[in-house]
């Protein structure tokens, strides 16, 4: 029954992202706003709606290791394996201001994450601190959003209310099915025998982190690169901004050592998808081959540690 479950899963993972970036790009049009923008907010908050439920109620639950854990990997998943992957499949052109503006702020989030855990606890007052982070940001997007319109000649586009339904609908799936990937994957895990920070670095890291690696891709091949990397960046920033701010801000989060390893790896990953994406202005399929292998040695290196 696991298996089958699974396999549900991963079908409404795939429509749920069809559909939900057939009607956020249709929303980006109506609105004539840039399509990034979209992928840097609601992109980005809805595909991170299963990190969200994860990280919040493990941290309730006085789980720290799965709530800490789980945004670590879900954030070196989306820089290396959704960037790299989309990618290999249809080169990722970059928009100017995620590279001038938004990988600067996921950086600058990471570095915060890294001086934060220090001393091996994020408290209550640093939780606050980073949704006060997030607020910040979002109002930022905003006012770029009503700065930017894109005025010129209509393009073909959904209904409002079709569009809407389309978001709504796909989101809904994208939850769902991310929920039943990572319920089953986990239970698949354990009857394994992994531990379970290993499980949260891993399995549920990569589970939660399916929402974004999909609408991605599917974003990628139909052409939409702003709503693709944007949906990555964007996802970064709320998982740590938010999830660790809410979860920290519910109940203080002790992190371990070994995981401070990690958060400086992700902000060498950034550094390293920054690159790719300033030459040539596009993340080409010979860089997405990169990526993927950087996080294969990533996953060799917490495996054997």
């Amino acid at each position: 029954m696991m298996y089958i479950l699974l396999i549900v899963g991963f079908i409404l993972l795939v429509k749920g992202a069809d559909f939900f970036v057939d009607g956020a790009s249709s929303v980006a049009k109506l609105l004539k706003i840039p399509s990034v923008i979209i992928g840097l907010t609601v992109a980005a908050i809805g595909t991170s709606a299963p990190e969200a439920a994860v990280s919040i109620s493990a941290g309730l639950a006085g789980n720290s290791d799965i709530a800490l854990s789980n945004v670590i990997g879900s954030n070196m998943f989306n820089l290396l394996m959704v960037i790299g992957i989309s990618a290999v499949i249809c080169p990722i052109v970059t928009e100017k201001v995620i590279l001038t503006r938004d990988i600067w702020w996921s950086l600058g989030a990471t570095a915060v994450l890294f001086v934060m855990m220090l001393d091996m606890e994020i408290s209550r007052a640093e939780g606050i601190l980073l949704l006060c982070g997030i607020i910040t940001y979002i109002v930022i997007l905003v006012r770029s959003a009503l700065k930017n319109r894109i005025e010129g000649e209509e393009v073909k586009t959904l209904s409002p209310l079709r569009s809407v339904i389309y978001i709504i609908g796909g989101l809904a799936a994208v939850a769902i099915g991310g929920d039943l990937v990572v319920d089953n994957a986990v239970l698949i895990a354990k009857a394994i025998g992994m531990s379970e920070t290993f499980i949260g670095l891993t399995i549920i890291a990569t589970g939660t982190s399916l929402p974004e690696l999909v609408t991605s891709i599917v974003a990628a091949r139909k052409g939409d690169s702003g709503l693709a990397l944007g949906n990555v960046i964007g996802s970064n920033l709320f998982n740590i901004l938010f999830i660790l701010g809410m979860a920290s801000t519910l109940t203080p989060i002790h992190a371990s050592g070994t995981l401070l390893a990690d958060v400086g790896i992700i902000a060498v990953s950034t550094l390293v998808v920054y690159v790719f994406g300033k030459t040539g202005n596009r993340t080409n399929r010979w860089e997405g081959a990169a990526c993927l292998a950087i996080y294969a040695a990533y996953a060799a290196y917490i495996t054997i540690r």
